[in-house]
């Protein structure tokens, strides 16, 4: 079963719900299977790593954690406020995203 999402990876967004409400950043990855998606310095969570070749020393390093896609709203490009999202077909007749507060297409 495959489901439409209406966030895509370098979305900016704007986190709606949650503990992170009212933050806003690119979005990093989707879990399609999941329902979710990694959000840019959102969700930060600690993790405890062994020493490796990134990180000699090792230690506790910050991570985001995944968000659910129904707390993430995408950014109206015109007036840079969350909005809803629709599609429509443009003029060459492609499916596009658009922001249903301005009418302005997603890039």
């Amino acid at each position: 079963m495959s489901v439409k999402l209406h966030i895509k990876k370098g979305d900016t967004v704007y986190v709606n719900a949650g503990d992170n409400k009212g933050q806003s950043g690119k979005v990093l990855k989707v879990l399609v299977d999941k329902e979710r998606a990694i959000v840019e310095g959102v969700n930060l969570c600690s993790k405890s790593t062994k020493p490796n070749s990134k990180n000699p020393q090792g230690g506790i390093v910050k991570q985001e954690a995944p968000i659910h896609i129904s707390n993430l709203q995408p950014i109206d490009p015109k007036s840079g406020k969350a909005t809803k999202v629709g599609r429509k077909k443009n003029a060459e007749g492609k499916l596009v995203r658009y922001a249903k507060k301005s009418g302005e297409e997603i890039k």
